[in-house]
C-alpha cells in the first residue's frame, strides 16, 4: 500500500473540503440538470400545484409533454422559456360538466374553453352521449349529422365516439360519460312505462360495453326525456352493471327546484345501492321560494359523506341556468316524444292543465316571463327572437307568456334553448363554498365567428373559470386560491380516477394554466355573452403551448381520455 505523508494529507483534505463546500453553494437544480435541455421551461412563476397546499416559488420545466421538474432550474437549458414573474402557474384546469362533445368537429380550436383555461372537457352528460344508436334510429341520426357538419358518421356506438374521436385533431383533451337517457331511448324508447326484464338486461349490458371500451363514468338527466321515465330502482341497476372502475353515477337530479330535496335523497340512495360514487352536476336550488333549501341540500351530502359514500357536486359561477324551453312544460306533455309533445301543445282540450303546470313554475322564477331569455332557436324567420325574453316577446306579439312560449315551440319543432333566472347570489355561495363542490361549466364551445356564434349561448361557456377566480374567489373570498384551483384540478380529476393529470407534479402530462390574479376577469355577459376572458396569457395542453401571450397559435395536441 502506498504511503502518504501527513502534510499532503492535510493539502488534499483541505482541497476536498472546499469543493464540497463550492458544490454544496449550488442550487441543486444546477447540477442535476446543467447540460440538459427542457422543451419549455417556465421560469419565475408562483406555484399552486392543485392539491390545495400553499403556493410556493418554483421553475417548471416540461419535456416530451410531462413535468419533468418543478424546482429551480437557473442553469437549465431548453428550446423556450416563458417568463411567469408575477403570475400563478397552476394544473390546466378540468370541466367535469361539458357539453362540448362535438363542438369540436366545426371549431377544434375550442375558443370559448382553452381561453379560460379549461384543458380538459368530460362531455356526455345530462344522461345524453353520442352513443350507443339501434339500427332504427342510426340512419337518420347520420342523415342529420351530415346535413350539419357536412361529413360521414362513422361509428354507431360510445365507444365508437371515442375512437373516431381519437383520429381527430383538436386543441384540449377530451372524456365522455354514457348517458342512461341514451341508453333508455335505444332499448325502451320514448314512452313513460317500466322497462321488461330483457330491456333491462339489454340496457345494463350497453352499460356495462360503454365503459369497458372508454366511457368514464355514467350519467342521468333525470328531468329530460326519456330518461325522466327510469324508475330509481331502473337507475340502481343500470349503475350495478358499470365495472367498478366506471362506477361513477353524475346525476341531473330529477328536480332542482320545488322537490329538489327529493332529488337529492334519491341521488343519494342510487349511489348507496349500487355502490357508485356520486356527483350531483350542476347543483342548485332553483326558484325564489327554494332558495332556502341550500342549507338543507348541503346538510344531506355531508351525511351522505359521514355514512361514507363518496360524494360530490359541481357548479357553475352564475345565477341563471341554460335548457330547453319545453323543460317549462309538464313531463306528461312530453311522454312519447317530440312529435306528441307537439300533438298536446295543439290539443286545446290540454292547455289548461299544461298552462297551469307552466305558469307555476315560471312564476318562480326571478322576473317570471321577463326572467326566460331566448338563447337559440331552430327557425331563421325567428331568429331575432335570440336575445330577447318571453315576456318582451309576448309584447311584441299581442299575447301573454305562456302562448308566446308555447308558439314559439311549434313554430321551431322544438329546436329552441332559453336561459331561466332562477338562483340568487347566497346560495349559490353557500354551494360554491362547500369543500366537495367543484366548479363546472356546463356548457359547450363557442367562439365570436361563425359558426359558433350563432347562437347567443350562456356566459358560462366563456367565463366559468376566471369568474370562480376573480369573483367568488379573489373578490368574495369565498375560499382561499389554493382551494378553489383544487376544485378545478385535483378534485375534478380525482373524481373521475385520472390519475396523470390535475396536479402539477413530476412525471404528470404538462396540462398548465398561467394567469394573471390581479387582472384575470369574465367579460361574457347574457346579453353579449361572446366575449374572451382576460389575464390568462398562457394556456399548455400535452406540453404545447396552445394560448400564447393571449392568443391562439393553432396547436391541436388534444388527446381522448379513456376510463
Amino acid at each position: 500500500m502506498k504511503k502518504i505523508n501527513r502534510r499532503k494529507f492535510i493539502e488534499n483534505t483541505a482541497l476536498l473540503t472546499a469543493s464540497g463546500a463550492m458544490l454544496g453553494s449550488l442550487p441543486l437544480s444546477d447540477i442535476k440538470w446543467k447540460g440538459n435541455s427542457f422543451d419549455l421551461i417556465i421560469r419565475n412563476g408562483t406555484i399552486i400545484n392543485g392539491n390545495g397546499t400553499k403556493e410556493f416559488s418554483a421553475d417548471v420545466g416540461i419535456k416530451d409533454g410531462k413535468l419533468k421538474a418543478i424546482e429551480s432550474l437557473s442553469s437549465a437549458t431548453a428550446d423556450r422559456f416563458i417568463d411567469a414573474k408575477g403570475l400563478k402557474v397552476c394544473p390546466g384546469f378540468i370541466d367535469i360538466h361539458s357539453h362540448t362533445d362535438i363542438d369540436l368537429i366545426p371549431n377544434p380550436k375550442a375558443e370559448s374553453k382553452i381561453r379560460q383555461g379549461v384543458t380538459t372537457e368530460v362531455c356526455g352528460q345530462d344522461g345524453s352521449s353520442y352513443g350507443p344508436y339501434n339500427p332504427k334510429t342510426i340512419e337518420k341520426t347520420k342523415t342529420r349529422f351530415q346535413k350539419e357538419y357536412g361529413e360521414e358518421m362513422d361509428w354507431d356506438s360510445l365507444g365508437g365516439f371515442l375512437s373516431a374521436f381519437s383520429k381527430r385533431d383538436f386543441c384540449l383533451n377530451l372524456a365522455s360519460m354514457v348517458g342512461l337517457g341514451t341508453i333508455r331511448g335505444v332499448v325502451v324508447g320514448y314512452d313513460d312505462r317500466p322497462a321488461t326484464p330483457d330491456e333491462m338486461k339489454r340496457m345494463q349490458y350497453e352499460v356495462e360495453k360503454a365503459i369497458n371500451n372508454g366511457a368514464i363514468g355514467i350519467s342521468t338527466g333525470l328531468e329530460y326525456t326519456p330518461g325522466s321515465f327510469a324508475s330509481t330502482k331502473e337507475l340502481i341497476e343500470c349503475c350495478k352493471a358499470a365495472p367498478l372502475k366506471g362506477r361513477l353515477y353524475a346525476t341531473h337530479m330529477r328536480n332542482e327546484d320545488n322537490t329538489v330535496i327529493e332529488a337529492v335523497e334519491e341521488a343519494i340512495r342510487i349511489a348507496r345501492e349500487s355502490e357508485s360514487r356520486l356527483q350531483i352536476s350542476h347543483l342548485k336550488v332553483s326558484g325564489k321560494t327554494n332558495w332556502h333549501k341550500a342549507d338543507k341540500v348541503l346538510a344531506l351530502i355531508n351525511s351522505a359523506i359521514e355514512e361514507g359514500i363518496e360524494t360530490h357536486a359541481d357548479r357553475y359561477t352564475y345565477v341563471a341556468y341554460h335548457t330547453g324551453l319545453a323543460n317549462l312544460f309538464p313531463l306528461w306533455a312530453r311522454d312519447g316524444g317530440n312529435k306528441k309533445f307537439l300533438q298536446r301543445l295543439k290539443d286545446n282540450s290540454l292547455l289548461d292543465s299544461i298552462r297551469d303546470y307552466s305558469e307555476f313554475k315560471v312564476n318562480n322564477l326571478d322576473g317570471g316571463w321577463d326572467g326566460v331569455m331566448i338563447s337559440s332557436i331552430g327557425n331563421n324567420k325567428l331568429k331575432h327572437y335570440q336575445g330577447m325574453t318571453i315576456k318582451s316577446i309576448a309584447e311584441e306579439t299581442g299575447t301573454d307568456g305562456f302562448k308566446a312560449a308555447k308558439d314559439i315551440i311549434l313554430q321551431t319543432d322544438n329546436r329552441v334553448l332559453m336561459v331561466g333566472f332562477g338562483m340568487e347570489e347566497e346560495s349559490t355561495i353557500k354551494i360554491l363554498k362547500h369543500p366537495n363542490c367543484m366548479i363546472a361549466s356546463d356548457g359547450g364551445s363557442h367562439a365570436p365567428y361563425p359558426p359558433m356564434n350563432k347562437s347567443i349561448a350562456h356566459p358560462r361557456a366563456y367565463g366559468t373559470f376566471p369568474r370562480a377566480i376573480a369573483h367568488y374567489q379573489r373578490d368574495l373570498k369565498i375560499c382561499s386560491l389554493e382551494e378553489m384551483i383544487k376544485k378545478m384540478t385535483s378534485m375534478p380529476a380525482d373524481k373521475l380516477g385520472i390519475k396523470d393529470r390535475g396536479r402539477l407534479e413530476k412525471g404528470k402530462f404538462a396540462d398548465v394554466v398561467i394567469f394573471d390574479y390581479d387582472n384575470i376577469k369574465d367579460k361574457a355577459v347574457f346579453t353579449d355573452p361572446h366575449q374572451y376572458p382576460e389575464g390568462i396569457p398562457y394556456v399548455i395542453v400535452n406540453g404545447k403551448v396552445v394560448i400564447d401571450k393571449g392568443e391562439h397559435t393553432g396547436a391541436m395536441p388534444g388527446v381522448v381520455i379513456k376510463g
